[in-house]
Order: C-alpha cells, then sequence, then structure tokens
C-alpha cells in the first residue's frame, strides 16, 4: 500500500492547527495569587438551629458507570471546526473586553448604553462566572488578572439586604469551585469557603431547608424560615456546587445540607397530584407540595437536571439520584414531551407542561427555551444509567430545539412559544387546515412566541453540545454553527452582545442586557462544541447548570 505524501501546504496547516490547539490546553500549574480575606467570618456564625446530626459523604469507592462520551476515535479535529473554535473565542473576547473597560468589578454590563449593572449582590457576577470560560479558552493573561481581583472581593459587603440563595450558589460558588478543578489555584477555593460559608447560614431555619432569600438582618435574628411557595427548582439545584465544596475541603457540612432539601423530595416524590414529579411551587416548610402544574421548564429545570449529575458527581454510590431521576424522567416522557405537527414532518420532540385537576391530566403545549437542557438532561441521564431509549428521546429533544431556532426569521428561538401536538408520535403529516395561530407573525407550526425575546440564554446549544460528545456526530457541529451565526447576526452590538427583543422580527431591537451566562455557557458551550473531546471531557467533569466543570469522582 503507497503511503500517500503530504504537502508542504498541508505540513504548514497541520503544524498551525497543532499550535492552535496546544494553545487552548493551558497548563495546569496554579500562579499562587495571594488570599484576601473578607470583612465577616461565616464560619463563626453561632446557629439558631443546630444540626441534630451531619451526614458524611459516601465514602464507598465510585463505581465504574458507563462512559458519557464517543469513542475519541470517532472524532475528527478539522481546520474548519478550529476556525469555526476560534470566531468563538474572538466573540467571547470581544464581550469580555467591553465587559472589563465599561462594567468591571458590577455584575453585568449593559451592551448597548456601555454601563454597569447590579443584580445579584454587587459581586462581580460576570467576572465570577465566566473564569472558567477564560481558562477553558487559553486566556492566561486574562484569567490571572480576573483571579488577582476576585482574591481581593469582600463577598461580605454589599447594599442589598439579602442575596438570591440559587444564584448566587450557581454563579458565585459554581463559578469559583470550577476555575479551580481546572487550576488548582488555591485562592479561588478559598473564596469559594467564603461564599459557601455565608451560603451555609441560609440553611438556619427551624426544619433546615433555606428560604429563597438570604436576608442578612432575619439570619442574624433567627428569623429564617423555609418558603411555603418556592420555586421547587431553587433549593433543589444546591446539590452540586455544595457537594463539590463538601468533597474539596472535607468538610461535610454542605453536602449534609443540600441532601436535606433531596431526601425531603425523595419523601414526596410518588405523592403529589403527578406522581415521579414534583410541582413548579413546593412548600419547603411544611414539607409539602400540593401544586398542580408540573413543567421541566423555569422554576423546576435544574431540580431534574442535577439528578443524574448528582449521579455522576458522586460516582454512582448512592442510589438515591439514579432513582429519582429514571422515575421523574419516565413521567416527564410520558406526560410533558408532544410530538408537534409541522411543515417537513420533522420528528421531533418539545417540552411542555401538564396541569392536573379533578378530570385528569391535561397538557399544555407551550414551550420555553429553558426546557432546551432536556435534549442534554436525557442523554447524559441515558448514557450514565445505560438507558438507550433515553438518549434517543434526548436526540429528538434537541433536534427540536434546533428546529425552532432555524424556523424563526431570525434564525433564534423565542423565550416562550406554543406548538401543536401531534395525535400521534408515531406519524403526523402537516395538516394546513389545522394551523390557527393566535398570532400570524409566527412561522407554519406555531400557535404563538407570547415572550419573543432571545435573552442569550444558552439550553439549545447546551443540549446539542452534550450530543455531539455523546455521538461524534459532526451534524451536531454544523447545526451550533447556524445557531451561532443567527445568534451573532441579531445579538452583536458595538461593544458586545445584547438580547433580541423579538425573534419573529428579522429587524428587531436589541434590549440593554447581557447576563453573565453569555459569558459563562452560551459562549463555552460553542467553543466546547468545536473543541478535541478531551478538553472538558464528559467523563471526567461533569457541568453545573451554570456550565462550570466539576472534576468527577474516580
Amino acid at each position: 500500500m503507497a503511503l500517500r505524501r503530504r504537502s508542504r501546504a498541508a505540513l504548514a496547516t497541520g503544524a498551525l492547527m497543532m499550535m492552535l490547539i496546544m494553545l487552548h490546553f493551558p497548563a495546569p500549574s496554579p500562579t499562587i495569587v495571594p488570599f484576601i480575606p473578607g470583612s465577616v467570618n461565616w464560619s463563626k456564625f453561632k446557629p439558631f438551629h443546630p444540626v441534630d446530626s451531619t451526614k458524611l459523604l459516601p465514602t464507598d469507592r465510585p463505581q465504574p458507570l458507563p462512559p458519557v462520551q464517543a469513542d475519541r476515535s470517532l472524532f475528527k479535529h478539522t481546520e474548519l471546526t478550529e476556525q469555526r473554535r476560534a470566531a468563538v473565542r474572538d466573540e467571547f473576547l470581544r464581550s469580555y473586553n467591553a465587559y472589563k473597560e465599561y462594567a468591571w468589578m458590577m455584575d453585568e454590563l449593559a451592551p448597548l448604553s456601555g454601563t454597569g449593572k447590579t443584580t445579584f449582590g454587587g459581586w462581580a457576577a460576570t467576572l465570577v462566572d465566566s473564569l472558567d470560560t477564560l481558562w477553558i479558552m487559553g486566556l492566561n493573561q486574562e484569567f490571572k488578572e480576573a483571579t488577582v481581583a476576585i482574591s481581593a472581593m469582600d463577598f461580605s459587603v454589599t447594599k442589598e439586604r439579602g442575596i438570591n440563595v440559587f444564584e448566587t450558589t450557581i454563579r458565585h460558588l459554581g463559578g469559583l469551585l470550577g476555575a479551580y478543578d481546572l487550576s488548582g489555584e488555591p485562592t479561588l477555593l478559598q473564596k469559594a469557603m467564603e461564599v459557601g460559608e455565608m451560603l451555609y447560614v441560609a440553611f438556619d431555619t427551624p426544619n433546615r431547608l433555606p428560604g429563597f432569600w438570604l436576608n442578612f438582618e432575619d439570619a442574624r435574628n433567627g428569623r429564617q424560615v423555609a418558603g411555603t411557595n418556592d420555586p421547587s427548582a431553587s433549593p433543589a439545584s444546591l446539590t452540586l456546587e455544595m457537594t463539590r465544596l463538601s468533597q474539596l475541603t472535607g468538610d461535610p457540612k454542605f453536602y449534609d445540607a443540600a441532601d436535606r432539601v433531596i431526601r425531603f423530595l425523595d419523601r414526596i416524590q410518588n405523592d403529589t397530584q403527578l406522581p415521579g414529579m414534583w410541582p413548579l411551587t413546593v412548600n419547603f416548610q411544611d414539607e409539602t407540595a400540593e401544586g398542580d402544574t408540573f413543567s421541566i421548564g423555569a422554576l423546576a429545570d435544574s431540580l431534574y437536571e442535577y439528578l443524574p449529575k448528582m449521579h455522576a458527581l458522586l460516582g454512582g454510590v448512592d442510589p438515591m439520584y439514579e432513582r429519582l431521576y429514571l422515575t421523574s424522567a419516565d413521567v416527564v416522557i410520558d406526560t410533558l414531551l408532544f410530538r408537534p405537527m409541522v411543515p417537513d414532518d420533522a420528528d421531533i420532540l418539545i417540552a411542555g407542561d401538564v396541569w392536573v385537576n379533578s378530570q385528569g391530566l391535561h397538557l399544555s403545549p407551550d414551550s420555553q427555551h429553558l426546557s432546551c437542557f432536556a435534549g442534554g438532561m436525557f442523554g447524559l441521564g441515558g448514557r450514565l444509567t445505560g438507558n438507550d431509549s433515553h438518549v434517543e428521546v434526548g436526540k429528538k429533544l434537541a433536534r427540536g430545539c434546533g428546529w425552532v431556532y432555524n424556523a424563526f426569521p431570525t434564525g433564534v428561538m423565542p423565550e416562550i412559544y406554543g406548538m401543536i401536538p401531534c395525535e400521534s408520535a408515531e406519524s403526523c403529516e402537516w395538516d394546513e387546515s389545522k394551523w390557527k395561530p393566535d398570532d400570524k407573525s409566527v412561522p407554519k407550526g406555531f400557535s404563538h412566541a407570547r415572550d419573543p425575546r432571545y435573552l442569550l440564554r444558552p439550553e439549545a446549544i447546551e443540549s446539542i453540545f452534550i450530543m455531539y460528545r455523546i455521538t461524534a456526530d459532526t451534524e451536531w457541529q454544523d447545526l451550533a454553527w447556524k445557531m451561532f451565526q443567527s445568534i451573532m447576526k441579531v445579538s452583536r452590538t458595538e461593544l458586545a452582545n445584547a438580547a433580541v427583543d423579538d425573534v419573529t422580527n428579522a429587524d428587531s431591537p436589541n434590549i440593554d442586557s447581557m447576563e453573565s451566562f453569555w459569558l459563562a455557557e452560551t459562549l463555552k458551550y460553542f467553543y466546547l462544541i468545536f473543541s478535541p473531546p478531551d478538553l472538558i471531557n464528559l467523563d471526567e467533569y461533569v457541568l453545573t447548570t451554570e456550565a462550570h466543570p466539576f472534576k468527577r469522582a474516580k
């Protein structure tokens, strides 16, 4: 067999690609930035409701869970994918540099007016949230500069009376832990401990379940109580961050605190009005769940997302998380998912909502951009539990979100929209007479776009990225690139990127908003889908709901 001679141009291209790839895999050595402690040591807080006993971290040897990613030999990193990755990196730098110039150390950049916003305590949410993205993209100088700035931050100083426990956990605590897991920079773990100790105070309630807010005055006076009508996802989506903090520090109290919420949900999972799922809002104070509306969208999403991810983080040694995932996922498949009637008869799935009354279950075929995480959840959960049918459901959900993107004139999905369910998921031919939209501005197949905004959200590209890593099929990369180009076209401003007011209008104005998840999640997932598969390998890391990579148990 004759060997094929490579041209000088090909050799040069190959050398260039190797250089580019090496640039994007930064050395793992920490820079050792000095730690500057905050003005309040929350670890000295004396609880009004101390725990009787603390549940220790599992000590069993992690189980050999099935692989998530496809075999490495199936992935092909080409010159084209490297060009696409570089384009994403350039856009990230453009937005990050605008934040640095106009909103440094503030929570968010206002990308139209060029000012800063305080939205999450004033603790530089965008900087902390995007810290691990800097590392992943090989922006070493920016990473060190950001780490120095964060090391001097005082998380005890804020103009706010209280903080959102969920948002502070996923953006600040998660951001610090993810960056530490990648870089090994000691000051980041010390800062994470400060944030974790502050958040731990939120669990100082009579039943040790946290409220939606950590109000500092109430905490200091022993007046904290759990909520009676809180979003189910808020207390239930603290497990990954709190558990990882315990794993890294050896202090089990953070794991114990978040685990108490899940044990409560475990007790009531099959006693709700839709057994197997939890309603949108829950009475955490009385420990009941009597609501009649069920969804995997806003208010509930990351509750379900974290079940298979905790299974991975703990190495499968606590069977509760696998059981909770499999039970709830099967109910979601049976009740919330539907095949929509669309002009090209695409075999896709969309996630709706269900409400329950005395007449039974009722499907609401409205969906949300937030629900697009579900494709990745089913893909990841299916691989981790050896359930191939869940992986296939995940593919149809991820393709469904990609289909919705492409259907709108901007090439971008709205925040909330409605579709027409097929009578059968097996076959569904387009019937023009059944298409009676509330608003004629929506494309065929849609009943409405009730909230037509695009807020720079990551959920669709998140699922498409996970499906690419599971399958190594380049169709997902091509879909991602089309989405990226569309998002750039409608969101790019003179300074950075801004939310879009109306995706049904190709000439829609922008909104003066660029939430931290644009840099922390959306652009990170676009970057990773065009990266070699060893960069944040899903068999080595689990990504939080804010896309922060935590090392899995081995």
